[in-house]
């Protein structure tokens, strides 16, 4: 799941399904692509692409460029998993976020192979583990071109946290809690003082943003191991993000939302809930959804535990498109250091591009919506922590299923004494 979450585009996508651009097996490797061409892309979220794909069209007058856009990857999952399974439907560029990618490039032969288009040059424009998270096993084919990464922060109501007496500078707020420990003893004095508010959305945001943070700083891996062996039970950072989330949980001190849900997105612009773990990308969602009502209440600090990050996605053409070159070109150029940089000024999505990152652009960005927080800076240390993690081709299913009981538990539907085995049982269930 990741970025800011336009929905209006939902319906869109599914009307736009008959008029895919796909095709059966797309031109060769030379292309010819030189006439007029209409390239459809397809994204979740917000991806910050609007003006990079009107200055492309711009130095490419033959090309049209048609994006897709739904608001959340579990609207765009099922919608994917039909183009690849039935051959047709897909854009010419599709994008496949981290939790997702492991699964398709297990399905390699149904993408072009970005080295026969230039791919080559290309690495030393990604961060190592976003480059190699694009290849093959065997590192003989390259299947993906890294978008943006997901550092994660903590994002917080400053005018919450006055009524609560607790301090708004952010720097003062990192040091309430250097640990998740901390992090709920904080929210148990907040809600003494603001009862009408929660400390945080809900347990899903907490559940992911520590299963990663966890994984990355032990083993790197977490439901899965590295040869893709469920793990879920046995691995120690994904039962510690578990009990973490918990207890949050029984201490009632979350609002038992989903994120990205209406009900979510609605509660942004009231008083629902004063924290919020936020990767990079979900500035961009807090902002559309809270609208000009939120400008200057919301800022942001370092999160529990230290680093981590959350979400993160890549480009891939298809082998369905019926122009090949053309699309393989637009996703070089969306990938480009350049590009990064124009999607990070659109939409907050931090770049894969280390030049990117240290563009002026990216390092001296502050937010005037979060009280001119120096994004940049904040988020650009956090990336420079990050320790990446290895997922399965079934996390999203083992991830979904799991979140399930924990909503389940704060709507009194599920024992807490019994969330674990469930949990366990449902994991195993989404990994068949």
């Amino acid at each position: 799941m990741r970025r800011g979450l336009s929905t209006a585009m939902a319906a869109v996508l599914v009307g736009g399904l008959a008029v895919a651009c796909g095709g059966d097996d797309g031109d060769d490797k030379g292309g010819s692509d030189n006439g007029p061409v209409e390239l459809t892309v397809d994204v979740f979220g917000e991806p910050g692409y609007d003006a990079l794909y009107k200055q492309y069209e711009q130095s490419h007058p033959n090309v049209k460029i048609k994006q897709r856009k739904v608001s959340t990857l579990d609207e765009y999952k099922p919608r994917i998993q039909q183009w690849m399974a039935t051959g047709s439907g897909a854009g010419d560029v599709v994008m496949l976020e981290e939790g997702i990618l492991p699964l398709y490039m297990q399905q390699k032969a149904k993408f072009l192979d970005l080295f026969d288009y230039g791919g080559k040059d290309l690495e030393k424009n990604f961060l190592p583990w976003k480059w190699q998270a694009g290849l093959t096993a065997d590192g003989k084919q390259l299947i993906g071109l890294g978008t943006d990464v997901g550092p994660l922060a903590m994002c917080y109501r400053t005018d919450l946290f006055k009524k609560a007496g607790l301090p708004t500078d952010r720097a003062e707020v990192g040091k309430l809690w250097p640990t998740w420990d901390a992090f709920l003893s904080t929210g148990q004095k907040f809600q003494d003082k603001v009862p009408g508010s929660k400390w945080l959305d809900g347990p899903t945001a907490v559940f992911r943003a520590t299963v990663l943070q966890n994984a990355g700083s032990g083993p790197g891996y977490s439901f899965f191991d590295k040869s893709d062996n469920l793990v879920f039970d046995s691995n120690p950072p994904v039962r510690q993000a578990f009990d973490t989330t918990m207890k949050f949980e029984q201490s009632k001190l979350t609002a038992d939302m989903s994120i990205f849900t209406p009900p979510w997105q609605t509660a942004l612009k009231r008083d629902t809930f004063a924290t919020l773990p936020c990767p990079s990308w979900m500035l961009g969602g807090i902002e559309e959804f809270s609208g000009k009502a939120g400008k200057g209440k919301w800022d942001v600090a370092t999160t529990p535990g230290g680093s981590g990050y959350w979400g993160g996605s890549w480009l891939a053409v298809p082998k369905q498109t019926k122009h090949a070159k053309a699309a393989a070109e637009l996703a070089k150029y969306l990938t480009s250091p350049e590009g990064q940089v124009g999607a990070f000024k659109a939409a907050n999505v931090f770049p894969s591009s280390p030049q990117a990152a240290q563009d002026p652009a990216v390092a001296g960005a502050k937010s005037a919506y979060f009280n001119d927080a120096p994004i940049g800076q904040i988020f650009g240390q956090l990336v420079a922590a990050v320790k990446p993690v290895h997922l399965g081709p079934k996390n999203e299913d083992v991830r979904a299923a799991v979140e399930n009981v924990l909503i389940s538990v704060g709507q009194g539907k599920q024992k807490p004494d019994q969330a674990w085995t469930k949990s366990v049982d449902e994991a195993k269930k989404a990994a068949r």
